[in-house]
Formats: structure tokens, C-alpha cells, sequence
């Protein structure tokens, strides 16, 4: 295996028998180079009987693979005492590229006391360490400790609970290149993806996969469709201009298949990857601002979603006018030394209710919501001629909003909505996940509207829409307004046209349909 190739992907596979890993291994195998075989995931009985089936499946595996046998408490799938793991891997009856030893055991094969009758051959072993519980505060330690074992490869997985967890992830990275160590560094969890996507560009050994989405083995694992098809791995360098969406939550967005479709097909040298981060103050800090960021790396900018909108804008050094009078920012661009804030969100959302109702002068639209959404739907349909009214649940915070835009505040609650023209559903309720079954409006308070319109985009089909359509109305879903806004991002980012077309397939092809 060539350290220096900078883009290998490992398909890790958990199989409960021998027949099961059987079939996996032929599919992986198919889909790449190397493969993780999981040992500690077979039922104890299939691995003590199906010995020689197992040793078989190995020799005739048709590509590298990396042997594991994990313990509970590094995230394997049996409890395994010191004596058990001992034997298993001085037996060494199946053979493999690489096998992956845990730090505390590969101590024990260098103790005095044991290794005369523990022989390893460090040759082809991948020294690792497991934290499910975080991050802890003496990474560096557990680094010096691995870096003294003579194993070919050091493996450090981690827990991110936000994205800032990144940072000291690719910071093992750097220092491990420095020192001449092939290295493995992963944050594990949905805070943590960007690693496994760019890990392998900035010198990581490899990056794990799935051969699915159905068969992960650790958190935030991605498939191996999606690391080479979406994010397009193997073209990712150090020179690779990095852009990604901040927010919490943002495991459901598609803005990485719909900018990174955009980048393959304009053959532009940049990956879309995923932040999800809580203190947007620290991450724009220590990771982001090229002041004061704590690593180097090819940064051109970010979109901007909930919570984030409107807390991002004290950190940034330039903001358009139009964003300042929305009071939201979705979109930043990182122009030499400063970050530079715009709104894409509100020619994304008008243009196509445009394209759809004509114009707007003079028609009655109820905005539902009051955070950054409400903000640029309010913005741009005030610019369109319209009159705006706005509806909320929460009156604290919808309050300053109407009073900033000059429109009417009513009460969500027993709306009717029979007098207007459009009706937007700017909250988050209908979105894919725990929100998905949840609707801001009734078929009974839609009756009478001529257009509801959705700025949730995933699933295609929300309750709201389906409510709408229920009592007659027209239908919007967020789908249009996610790709239009993303179009202005394309330009402010490369100076470019983006395909749109390509953009909206590729939309299409993430969003839930029932």
C-alpha cells in the first residue's frame, strides 16, 4: 500500500456470519481497493467454527484488507478481555495487508515481560485509539504514546459533538506529515464528516466508507457512493478550494450534492462539505477567519443556515446593504483577509414565485415564521410591490420583525388565509426528521389561498403542501428557491454561471419523495 496515495478509501464491513461477510466482501471488493473486516462483529460461534471458511474468504479476498477484532470499549461488538485479544492476534491464523491493533494492546506486545511470546509483525499493523466519549484533552499524549510503537500506520478516531472538533483532528494530521507518520485521523459523528472527506488530501492514510447507507459501522460514516460520487475524493487536493454549509442541524441538506454537481461539471477544484456547529462565535474564529484561524487551508467561503443567520453578522468585516436590511446573512466570501457577508436567500425566494404567480404588485402574501427566512421573504416581497402580512407563533419575536418592515403582525393561531394570494411557509416544520410530520397551516386555514408556497425542500412533498393542494390551491415547493439561491452562491464564489440545470437534478435526486 503506497502511503503517498492521498485519496484511498476503506469499505468497512460488519457482518454477523460467514456467509454474510462472505457477500459483503465480493460487493466491496467491487466498489474498492481495500476493505475493513470487522471480526469482532461475527457471533462468537460462526468465528470459532468457520475458521477455515473465514482464513479462506481472506487469502481469496481480491484486494487489500485490514483485519480488526475491536473490543467494547473502542466501539467493537463483543467484550473482549486483554487474554482473549492476546491470543487472537499471536495465533494469527488469518492473514490480511493490515492489522489493526489498539493502542493499549500494542503496548502490552512491546512490554518486556510479554513480547518474547506475543510476536506482531509491526510491518503490517495500524496502531488505533477509540474515543466515543469526545475528544479528549490529551490528544498530543496519546499521539507520543502511538508515535513510540514501531506499527506502519497510527489511528486516532474521535467524537465530535460540533464541528470546532475538526480542528485538533486535522491538527494530528499536520503533525503527523511533519514527523514522517502515516497517519489515520478521524472525528467521528455528523460534526465531524468534513474529516473523512478531506482527510485524505491533507495526508491521512485513508478514509473509511460504508458499502452503504444501511451498513455504517462507526457515527458520521459516510457510503462509498457518496465519497467518491458526491464529494469526488479521489480530486481532492491540497490545493482544493473548500466551501461547506454552518448551521445545526445540517445532515439534511443538499447543498453539497447541488454545489459539488456544479463543480464537477465546471471541472472547478472545490468541495462542499458539512459544518454543524453551535457556537458559531468560536467556529468563526478558530476555523474560519483567516485573522485568526487556527489552520491552514484552502477556505473560500460558506452558506449560512439556521441558527446562524443573524448571530453570524457581528463576525464578519463587510455586509451588503440588502443583507443588513433583511438583518440575515446566508451566504459569506472570503476575500483576502475578510469575510464578507450577502443574501442569496432573497432572489432565491422570489424568483421562482415570480416565475410561477407573475407579478407581485399589490398581492396579499402571508409569511409564516419569523427568522431569517420570514426576514428575506418579508425584504423581498416589499421590493416586489407586494404587500406582506406576518404570521407567528412566537409574538416576542415577531414583533420587531413586522415593526422593521412595516407590516401587519396577526396571530398564527385560527389564521384564515382565504384572502390571500400566497402563502409561505418560511419555519422549519415539514422538514425531513423529527419535524417532518408537522404542518404550520390546516387545509381548512389554506382554503381560499391561490398559492401556498414551501421553503422546506426536503421532502419534495411536505404536510403543508399536501394540505394546500387538499383545498385547491397552487403549489411551491423549496426546491426552487434552494436551487436559485445556491446559483447565486456559484457566482459569488467562482465568478462563474453555474449549470442550473445540473444543480436541479442533482437536488432532485437527494429530496425524500413519498
Amino acid at each position: 500500500m503506497d502511503s503517498s496515495h492521498q485519496s484511498r478509501i476503506c469499505i468497512s464491513l460488519c457482518e454477523p456470519t460467514v456467509a454474510a461477510l462472505e457477500g459483503a466482501i465480493a460487493a466491496a471488493a467491487r466498489n474498492s481497493d481495500l476493505i475493513e473486516v470487522r471480526l469482532d462483529c461475527l457471533d462468537p460461534l460462526e468465528l470459532e467454527n468457520g475458521a477455515a471458511a473465514i482464513t479462506k474468504l481472506l487469502q481469496d479476498v481480491p484486494c487489500e484488507s485490514i483485519l480488526t477484532f475491536r473490543p467494547a470499549q473502542e466501539g467493537g461488538r463483543r467484550v473482549l478481555d486483554d487474554a482473549t485479544r492476546q491470543t487472537f492476534w499471536s495465533d494469527a491464523i488469518f492473514s490480511s495487508s493490515f492489522f489493526d491493533v489498539e493502542l493499549d494492546l500494542a503496548e502490552q506486545f512491546l512490554s518486556t515481560e510479554v513480547s518474547p511470546s506475543l510476536p506482531i509483525d509491526w510491518s503490517r499493523t495500524i496502531c488505533s485509539h477509540h474515543d466515543f466519549a469526545g475528544v479528549p484533552d490529551k490528544l498530543d499524549q496519546i499521539y507520543d504514546r502511538m508515535s513510540r510503537t514501531p506499527a506502519r500506520v497510527l489511528k486516532i478516531a474521535v467524537q465530535a459533538k460540533d464541528a470546532i472538533d475538526c480542528l485538533p483532528v486535522f491538527q494530528l494530521l499536520d503533525r503527523a506529515r511533519e514527523d514522517g507518520r502515516a497517519m489515520i485521523a478521524i472525528a467521528m459523528g455528523v460534526a465531524g464528516v468534513a474529516t473523512r472527506i478531506l482527510g485524505p488530501s491533507r495526508g491521512g492514510f485513508l478514509t473509511y466508507a460504508s458499502l452503504d447507507s444501511e451498513t455504517t459501522t462507526a457515527p458520521g460514516q459516510l457510503s462509498v457512493s457518496e465519497l467518491t460520487d458526491v464529494y469526488r475524493l479521489e480530486k481532492l487536493d491540497r490545493h482544493t478550494q473548500i466551501l461547506g454549509l454552518v448551521g445545526s442541524p445540517v445532515s439534511h441538506s443538499l447543498s453539497p450534492r447541488i454545489h459539488n454537481s456544479a463543480f464537477a461539471a465546471t471541472g472547478t477544484n472545490a468541495v462542499y462539505v458539512l459544518f454543524e456547529t453551535r457556537d458559531i462565535k468560536t467556529f468563526i474564529k478558530r476555523m474560519i477567519h483567516p485573522l485568526t484561524r487556527e489552520l491552514d487551508w484552502q477556505l473560500r467561503g460558506l452558506s449560512v443556515t439556521a441558527p446562524h443567520k443573524s448571530a453570524v453578522m457581528e463576525h464578519l468585516d463587510w455586509i451588503e446593504p440588502a443583507a443588513r436590511e433583511i438583518g440575515a446573512v446566508n451566504t459569506i466570501l472570503i476575500e483576502g483577509e475578510t469575510l464578507r457577508g450577502f443574501n442569496t436567500d432573497a432572489p432565491g425566494f422570489i424568483k421562482p414565485l415570480m416565475q410561477m404567480f407573475g407579478d407581485l404588485r399589490d398581492a396579499r402574501c402571508a409569511v409564516i415564521g419569523a427568522g431569517g427566512g420570514a426576514s428575506a421573504a418579508l425584504w423581498s416581497l416589499k421590493e416586489a410591490g407586494a404587500k406582506p402580512a406576518l404570521f407567528a407563533r412566537d409574538a416576542g419575536k415577531a414583533s420587531p420583525l413586522a415593526e422593521r418592515f412595516g407590516v401587519q403582525k396577526m396571530p398564527l393561531e385560527g389564521a384564515s388565509f382565504e384572502s390571500f394570494d400566497v402563502v409561505i411557509n418560511a419555519t422549519p416544520l415539514g422538514t425531513l426528521g423529527q419535524l417532518e410530520s408537522q404542518t404550520p397551516a390546516t387545509a381548512s386555514q389554506l382554503r381560499g389561498a391561490r398559492l401556498a408556497y414551501d421553503l422546506v425542500y426536503n421532502p419534495a412533498e411536505t404536510e403543508f403542501l399536501r394540505e394546500a393542494r387538499e383545498v385547491g390551491c397552487q403549489t411551491l415547493g423549496g426546491l426552487a428557491m434552494l436551487v436559485a439561491q445556491a446559483t447565486e452562491q456559484f457566482k459569488l464564489w467562482t465568478g462563474a454561471t453555474p449549470p442550473e440545470g445540473v444543480m436541479r437534478e442533482a437536488a432532485e435526486l437527494g429530496v425524500k419523495k413519498r
